[in-house]
């Protein structure tokens, strides 16, 4: 059984990075149901978080889940104060439970060990609150011990799962939870959550990150952590500062071709960046608009819109290469020669 402090297939994490409902950006009909269940005492036992990742279903179930753990039954957010919540924000509250992926999925055994937590009542004489996260990772197997655990829910124990919608569900377990669907949010949302997660980064680059990640703003951390942000931001200095020759152009060039060909996954990331950066351009230009950012209103009057958009093109072709697995390194070669050297 699941002590505080252990860790095994069930984790007892803090939870001090949890928010109030009022405080999650976006998600409005998300959040009134779950409101309206909660002041009207109706709860279903197992709920089915879906949607892109990176859309707030983690924060929202933490918010859920540290409602029912406060002691302070009222309408409000989590007092904070009460026993329940400064167990919560220490990691060691007996009554949350979170799940994640053993490598490449949800285990057997860990549904397993869930399942003998939950056949006590919760420690605290309240409710117990359960996070599978990645919930689609479940094989078969564990899917369908976790059915059982949905058909017969123990009381006092609600169940979320947490799912991308990008692969299935089993339709079993679909049909035991109330599905709520979470959606991509608008652009404004996303740069409002970029800006307060990333409080150190530019308006150019939250901009950037904001367009980036499509609506899903829990994708900035992996995006800003990556060298494709660093990197995009050192061949734009690079190529607005101009080389002393021709040949030093071409040395500018290959070193940091060198290095774009080692980021690997975030390679595409650059791509993106490249891309928007240079077509954004070309739009403030065509519409008669002044650009707000520092690299952006030296583009414009660096570059030709012919320029600009035989950036885009090479970038694109570079895409394309490297979907046909052309050689990595000589495709960021070639892209970078281009740039420098075109």
């Amino acid at each position: 059984m699941a002590q505080p402090g252990q860790s095994f297939s069930i984790f007892l994490p803090a939870v001090e990075a949890t928010m109030p409902f009022s405080q999650i950006i976006g998600q409005l009909k998300a959040l009134s149901l779950l409101r309206r269940a909660l002041h009207g005492g109706r709860l279903a036992h197992g709920y089915l978080f879906t949607g892109p990742e990176g859309v707030g279903k983690s924060t929202t179930a933490r918010a859920l889940a540290a409602k029912l753990l406060c002691e302070q039954k009222d309408s409000g957010p989590p007092c904070g104060f009460c026993p329940g919540c400064r167990k919560s924000t220490a990691g060691s509250h007996p009554d949350f439970l979170l799940i994640r992926p053993e490598g490449a999925g949800i285990k057997i055994n860990q549904i397993r060990e869930l399942k003998k937590a939950l056949t006590f009542p919760p420690f605290e004489r309240g409710m117990r609150a359960v996070i599978i996260e990645d919930a689609q990772s479940m094989g078969r197997e564990a899917g369908n011990s976790l059915l059982k655990l949905l058909e017969e829910p123990p009381p006092d124990n609600i169940i979320l799962l947490i799912a991308s919608d990008a692969e299935p569900m089993l339709e079993t377990i679909v049909s035991r939870c109330q599905v709520i669907p979470f959606a991509p949010l608008t652009e404004a949302q996303t740069e409002q959550i970029i800006r307060r997660t990333h409080p150190q980064l530019s308006q150019e680059e939250a901009r950037l990150l904001t367009k980036l990640t499509g609506g899903c703003p829990g994708r900035a951390d992996a995006l800003h952590s990556s060298e494709a942000l660093n990197l995009h931001k050192e061949c734009l200095d690079a190529l607005l500062a101009g080389a002393a020759s021709e040949a030093a152009a071409v040395e500018q060039a290959l070193a940091l071709a060198g290095r774009l060909a080692e980021l690997k996954d975030d390679l595409n990331h650059f791509l993106d960046l490249l891309s928007l950066f240079f077509k954004e351009v070309m739009t403030d230009a065509l519409c008669g608009r002044e650009p707000q950012e520092a690299h952006a209103l030296a583009a414009r009057e660096h570059w030709s819109l012919q320029r600009l958009s035989a950036i885009v093109e090479a970038a694109e072709s570079a895409r394309s290469d490297l979907a046909r697995n052309c050689s990595r390194a000589l495709v960021c070669e070639v892209l970078l020669l281009d740039m420098f050297c075109g």
